[in-house]
């Protein structure tokens, strides 16, 4: 009888064992030493720079490629490139990662947070951070032409004047950021809004442009500021830092596959943000496909030849 228990907890233990070997983060089930691993966050702008970087990858070597994806926060894509989970992350931003990541404030100097962020990323985590893709997805408060027009806004100090009347949709990741969160933007610039609505970042735009929200926080590279024809207002305190985009690789994945080096440089500074806009906006106003985007982008630049080392 107790070997009839121990048999059936054996097997028990060993399904559990193969439950849990399953999960984890999508994409991971088909990795080998030979796939490279893109993480990606859930927002527009990564999940098609992942396209680009895998179609690239793919492009000039004979490596496989497989995306870590949707991704909740730049916290979570660094922890699975940390842990190994991921080789590289398809967007780090320097100044997100100033903030969150390396736990610092109080420098606003593009050149020195640049820096700071790749050397301790370098000496901290032996990650690399390449060079900017050549734009920068800044948070931006905004709101309609009408909007502005009524109340004469051209900059985020010239809200305070009627802040507490106003209906505010935020970045839920916003309202808790450590250093350029809410708390931090409250008394760098003087004033709280009367009612915050903390939302997914994608149904900001649709609400300011409905009259739901009279201003929200959104990304300067949103393809959606162009289809509602919204006014972005002047960050005049420089309360945000530098959010200069980039790939961020693993030492080990550069060392173990040195061609992704001249590959992953091929794109530096070749995406400004003008660019961003553009592909963001074929993605959520046209309803086009992240990969498919991406595959007409590198077509269109003969996937940046001659550009790498």
């Amino acid at each position: 009888m107790r070997k009839h228990k121990l048999t059936k907890l054996t097997v028990l233990f060993l399904a559990l064992v193969t439950v849990l070997a399953g999960c984890g983060f999508p994409g991971l089930s088909s990795s080998s030493k030979d796939t490279v691993k893109i993480a990606a966050q859930n927002t527009t702008e990564q999940q098609i720079m992942a396209a680009v970087l895998q179609q690239m990858i793919e492009h000039y070597s004979n490596l496989k490629t497989t995306v870590i994806s949707n991704l909740g926060s730049g916290t979570v894509s660094f922890q699975a490139q940390k842990r190994g989970d991921a080789d590289l992350t398809a967007i780090r931003y320097n100044g997100t990662d100033f903030q969150t990541v390396l736990n610092k404030s109080g420098v606003t100097d593009p050149q020195k947070v640049d820096q700071m962020v790749r050397k301790e990323f370098e000496q901290k985590y032996h990650m690399t951070y390449f060079p900017s893709y050549g734009f920068a997805d800044t948070y931006q408060f905004m709101v309609t032409q009408a909007y502005a027009k009524k109340h004469n806004l051209n900059t985020v100090s010239d809200l305070k004047k009627i802040a507490p009347q106003m209906r505010v949709g935020i970045d839920q990741i916003w309202m808790n950021r450590h250093g350029d969160g809410y708390s931090g933007f409250q008394k760098r610039y003087g004033f709280s809004f009367g009612s915050v609505y903390p939302m997914q970042i994608g149904l900001v735009y649709n609400a300011l442009a409905s009259g739901k929200m009279d201003s929200v926080l959104g990304y300067s590279t949103d393809g959606r500021i162009g289809s509602y024809n919204l006014k972005l207002l002047k960050d005049n305190l420089h309360f945000f830092p530098p959010y200069n985009a980039s790939v961020v690789v693993n030492d080990a994945a550069l060392k173990r596959h040195p061609q992704l080096k001249g590959i992953l440089h091929r794109l530096d500074g070749k995406i400004p943000l003008k660019t961003m806009q553009r592909l963001n906006y074929k993605v959520d106003n046209n309803l086009q496909e992240p990969s498919v985007v991406a595959e007409q982008f590198l077509k269109q630049n003969n996937y940046f030849e001659g550009s790498g080392d």
